[in-house]
């Protein structure tokens, strides 16, 4: 059977899908192991994450490394497309404290979510793995935070063995998903304002501004900080990306949805996070309008192509997502330690 150290490793699982003729029926599952938990794993594959009950898989086992030059090149750019749009991300929700370890990147913001408090293991880090780790570790010590490594399969495979042999513990799986801004527009045609900026049936418009009113910050802060106020890392991290825009949608004089729109230095990608509709107005529409809003304002403005969110595995919104036409890019784990017995000299 697959062990944790196997994360980030491609593989091949044989699941059972029922019974026929009094005997079982498999389908095998190629890719790359991203996520074992007590019980189910996520595989990797062609078609985009699957989840496998581990008492429904019959076998697994680690396929071995091809060493065609081939697959080389094509694993080469796998991990060059993950490490654009993971710096474009890094761009559009930067931490206000980060520090290089040789290609690696350390972030800090007061604690105030795990992306913006994560260390970001792409590339070399300067020195042998075991001591980068050790060097993350004693970083984060130093700020009073727990050390996280958000770790981007399958680009930083070898890292999430790593952690896994120290025992550290994985959070939930998540998901990297991309769209053409112009498929998003068009799924969308008739959702949002028109060209004189009205909105159909009456609809109240999305309203797209510099910086959040607050109300906009409240409804962040119940979400993302227990309902305290924001820290002052999060005022500054919402609003220091290279073009950023906070949608605003009211209905009956009510906030009733939000988003956060920003678009990376080179105008490549657009990231939509923080998506959030009020419970009392949900199932009308309003989130979609919101992702309208916002992708055609990078589109319309800034001749932006492609939009990107981050969503964890079993949020029920990946539901919405792939209606609209997002597809997962790829996907990131991020680690804790799951004990901690003091923290390393943080040599590297």
């Amino acid at each position: 059977m697959l062990r944790p150290q196997d994360v980030g490793h491609r593989v091949v699982v044989r699941k059972i899908i029922g019974v026929g003729g009094d005997r079982p029926l498999y389908t095998d599952l190629l890719g790359l192991l991203a996520e074992l938990t007590e019980t189910e794993l996520t595989v990797l594959t062609r078609n985009g994450p699957r989840r496998v009950a581990l008492a429904d898989v019959h076998r697994s086992k680690l396929v071995p490394p091809t060493a065609s030059p081939a697959a080389r090149r094509a694993a080469d750019r796998e991990s060059a497309a993950v490490a654009e749009l993971e710096r474009a991300a890094n761009q559009t929700w930067a931490a206000p404290v980060q520090q290089r370890l040789g290609d690696w990147l350390l972030r800090a913001a007061d604690g105030w979510t795990g992306r913006a408090n994560s260390a970001l293991p792409l590339g070399d880090p300067g020195c042998p793995l075991p001591a980068a780790v050790d060097a993350v570790t004693a970083w984060y010590a130093e700020r009073g935070l727990p050390a996280q490594v958000n770790v981007p399969l399958p680009a930083a495979a070898e890292v999430a063995g790593e952690l896994a042999r120290r025992g550290w513990r994985s959070g939930p799986l998540v998901l990297v998903q991309t769209v053409p801004l112009a498929g998003l527009l068009a799924r969308t045609a008739g959702l949002g304002e028109d060209a004189a900026g009205g909105s159909p049936g009456g609809e109240p418009p999305v309203r797209l501004d510099h910086a959040p009113s607050p109300e906009w910050l409240t409804l962040v802060a119940a979400r993302k900080s227990a309902g305290d106020p924001l820290p002052a890392a999060a005022h500054r991290l919402l609003t220091d990306a290279p073009q950023v825009r906070f949608a605003h949608l009211y209905v009956d004089g009510q906030l009733a949805a939000i988003a956060r729109g920003a678009v990376d230095a080179d105008h490549r990608w657009c990231q939509i996070a923080l998506l959030q509709v009020q419970p009392a107005a949900r199932r009308r529409g309003h989130a979609t309008r919101v992702l309208r809003a916002v992708g055609r304002w990078a589109a319309d403005e800034l001749a932006v192509p492609a939009a990107f969110l981050q969503v964890e595995q079993h949020n029920p919104a990946t539901a919405l997502y792939a209606r609209l036409g997002f597809t997962t890019h790829h996907v990131y784990l991020p680690w804790q330690p799951a004990v901690s017995d003091g923290p390393p000299d943080g040599a590297c």
